[in-house]
Parts: structure tokens; sequence; C-alpha cells
């Protein structure tokens, strides 16, 4: 039997942006549907970061373990060598991820959110059907997300997995290829190589980690390079052998080898999830693969916005879930715009790395007219005292009025400063504010007033 339903505001998508936007939207009044194929969650908490999270977690876990063997680590040691049981380690994943899905499934409902299960199919740009019911809605808030990006000569399926399935697998690849050495490729890459893998990662580029300068990657070369994870820079991948069970690659000299390999993690990025769903019927303007928008997300048809993966890089939970939170305000008559100060990232590898706001290689930070300040871990008594001293934390500002431009670490659990750095720059602050502010100890955040302190010229502890 069809129904219709005419909504305020319908949402398609119930990843970080679109759940975000449509549980505000309730808050404030608004009638609200949300159209999801999936569980409510999105790519993030379901099949990314929040699994990932919890994958290294455990690989961290083992590889403590594992250290304790043998002569032992810190006066522990372990009669016998651990154990992984990656089925068991993917089972406990599920409950973190389940926890979550229910916890968003309830605040939608508290909400008063209307949540259709299915795939949306617009025929016009405030129409959609899904299965046999027919929205209509006055506002339409596009944030359908992001999909791995698929390599026509290695086409998912079978040994050839992305991210997803990666985070799923019944056992431990023995051995396992990496195509791409961004940060999703990595983190999962040294995830497996802690719980005993073992990792070759294939990048086209001559470097690691591309978006970020050599300074804040050095760390991780070293521990790649350190555990036995096989690295080939300027490397091309080629398909799969005539068996399957390889990976045929163009080596930076020339030269066609073959990796054998259990499974093959491609990962060379993520694409704005636009076909199969009626994009082409919105008559929304694209800014090349992504939905053009201006600095309220909306679009360029009347009352249709857009946010997160869609819009644009970076593709990151926070940004969407800033934007959700924005356009669903500003339907309802508040006063917003998307214009942060910087939308920091973080890089789950070991070490982690931090960052927010520019880098020393962004053209607005050359020049004479720029301070950069670092202090390293290895003068940090909390850094110490974790046996994690590599890395450090690194300062931009300007020279002439000491405003704080960009903030980078990279260290044993940096990610946690991050909303520090954030702050720092959103708020405007000087070089003096940092250095002013009392920081705990012993903690790693004293490492950031001891840059500040440093770019001032009279750090104390080096």
């Amino acid at each position: 039997m069809t129904e219709s339903i005419h909504t305020k505001v319908l949402v398609i998508g119930g990843g970080p942006g679109g759940y975000v936007a449509a549980i505000r939207a309730g808050q404030l009044g608004l009638e609200t549907t949300l159209v999801e194929s999936d569980r409510v969650g999105g790519t993030c908490l379901i099949r990314g970061c929040i699994p990932s999270k919890a994958i290294i977690h455990v690989a961290e876990e083992f590889e403590t373990m594992v250290h304790a063997g043998g002569k032992g680590r810190h006066g522990i040691s372990l009669s016998a060598a651990p154990k992984v049981d990656f089925a068991e380690t993917v089972r406990w994943k599920e409950t973190v991820v389940d926890k979550l899905n229910n916890g968003v499934s309830a605040l939608l409902k508290r909400a008063k959110v209307r949540v259709i299960p299915g795939w949306a199919k617009f025929s016009d740009s405030k129409t959609c059907v899904v299965g046999e019911t027919t929205i209509t809605a006055e506002h339409v808030i596009l944030a359908n997300g992001s999909l791995p990006v698929e390599l026509p000569f290695l086409k998912f399926g079978g040994n050839v997995i992305s991210s997803t399935e990666a985070l799923s697998l019944d056992t431990l690849p023995k051995k396992l290829v990496v195509v791409g050495a961004g940060y999703i490729g990595l983190e999962l890459g040294i995830a497996f190589r802690k719980l005993g893998s073992e990792v070759t990662v294939v990048e086209a580029l001559d470097r690691i980690l591309p978006l970020y300068d050599a300074a804040l990657t050095a760390p991780v070369a070293k521990w790649l390079e350190k555990n036995g994870v096989v690295l080939h820079l300027g490397a091309k991948a080629k398909g799969l052998s005539k068996d399957g069970k390889s990976l045929s690659v163009e080596t930076k000299d020339g030269k066609t080898v073959e990796f054998p390999a259990d499974k093959i993690l491609v990962t060379v990025g993520r694409k704005p999830n636009t076909e199969g769903w009626g994009l082409e019927k919105m008559a929304v303007d694209m800014d090349g693969r992504f939905v053009k928008v201006d600095d309220q997300c909306r679009t360029s048809m009347k009352n249709v916005w857009a946010v997160g993966d869609l819009v644009g890089e970076p593709m990151l939970e926070h940004k969407a879930a800033t934007q959700g939170d924005m356009v669903a305000e500003i339907i309802a008559g508040h006063k917003r715009r998307f214009n942060p100060a910087s939308i920091p990232a973080v890089c789950f590898t070991e070490p982690e790395i931090v960052s927010a706001g520019l880098l020393p290689n962004d053209e607005a930070a050359k020049g004479d007219g720029v301070i950069t300040a670092m202090f390293p871990f290895s003068a940090n008594g909390r850094a110490l005292s974790m046996d994690a001293s590599d890395g450090f934390v690194r300062i931009l500002a300007r020279k002439d009025d000491h405003r704080i431009l960009g903030i980078q670490a990279v260290g044993a659990h940096v990610s946690e400063l991050s909303a520090e750095f954030s702050l720092a720059l959103e708020m405007g602050a000087l070089l003096e504010d940092i250095a002013g502010t009392i920081h705990v100890h012993p903690t790693l955040s004293e490492a950031f007033h001891e840059t500040a302190l440093r770019a001032l010229g009279h750090a104390i502890h080096i």
C-alpha cells in the first residue's frame, strides 16, 4: 500500500551530518523525517571511525602483551605468548557499534524524528520515493556521505577489500598488502601489524601521509621500519596475479614484482556518494565531484541543503556534524554560517598525528612573518613516564602580533590535545595566552605550553 508523507524537513542519510541535523531540527520543533538505507550512525559509527578505533585499541593491548613476553618489559612478563581470536575481537567491536547505534536511534526518537528505512530516489528537488512511500518536503538536507574509491583494475570482492571488510574479517590475514599510504591505510596497516600480520604498503607517491609535512610523518616512518612493515614508495599497483593470490606492483625502478597476499586492502581515498539516488533530478550546481554549497551549506536550489562528505574535503565526522547542526538552526530562523578557524584532523597511526590550522608548507605560513617553534616529548615528563618520547608539539604564529596560525603534534595519545589546539585557534589565541595558562603537571599538554614559551624565546625545560 502506497503512503504519502509531507514533512517540514527531510534529511537524507543517517550519518553524523544527517542524524545531527535531524536531532537538532526536532529539538527546535521542526517536523523532521530522516531516510537511511542502513543503520543510523553512518560510515563513521558503523563502518569507519568507531570500529577502526576499537580494532586499534585491541591491537595496542596485544602489542603491550607481546612486549611482556620473553624477558618482559618494565618489570612485567608473561609466561606464555598472547594469542588473538580475531573473530572474538570483531564481535566485541560490534557490541561497541551496536551500543552507539542504539544510542543514536534513541536520540532521534526523543527528538520526535520519523526514521524511514530504505533507499531514497528523488524525482525532483523536494520529492523522493522510499519503497512505496512518497515523501515531499519544504526543506531537504542531503547528507549522503561518501564511499571507498575502487580501482578499475582492483575491483572490490574476494581477497580485494576496502576498510569496511577489513574491520569485519573472521581471521587475521597472515599476509596483508595495503594499497595507499594515507591515513586509512596506515591506521589499519599498523593495527594489523601489531596483531601479527605481515604487512606491505604500496604507495604511488614518494612519501607516506602526503597531507602532512616530513617532520610530522618521520616518527610514523620510524615505527614502520622498526616493526617490519615493508614500505614501497613510488610504486604502482597493477592488478592481481593470474592465480589471484598476489598483487602485481610496478616498483620505483620500473620492475614488476608480485607480492603474495591473503588480503589486499585498497585505501586510495573516498568519493562523495552522488550516484543512484537521483541527484541529477535536483538541478543543484556541482563543484567538481562535490555538491556546491555556500557558507551556510545552501545549494543552488532553494531550500535544498547539503552537508558533510557530499560537499568537499575534509571528509571528517566533526565537520559534517557541525554543518548539520548549523543547517537545522538556519531553517529554524537562527543566524549561522560555517566559517571555522580550523577543522582539526587526527591520524590514529603509531604515533598519532594532530594538525589544526596552517602547516609550515602552506603558502600563508611561508616567509619571515611567521614564527615556528617546537617542543619535543623527550623533554616532557608524562611522555617519558609512558615510554613514549618520540614526537613533538609545534606552533606557527605571526611574528608581529603573536596570533597563533597553526598547531601540530605527533606522539602517543596526542589526539586528546586536538580540542585544546582547535579551541586556541577558534578563540584567536596569542602565544602569550597559551604561555599564561597554567597547564596541569604531569600531562602531555605541558608540551603545548612549553612550545608557546619557546616561541616567545624563554622555554623552561629545553
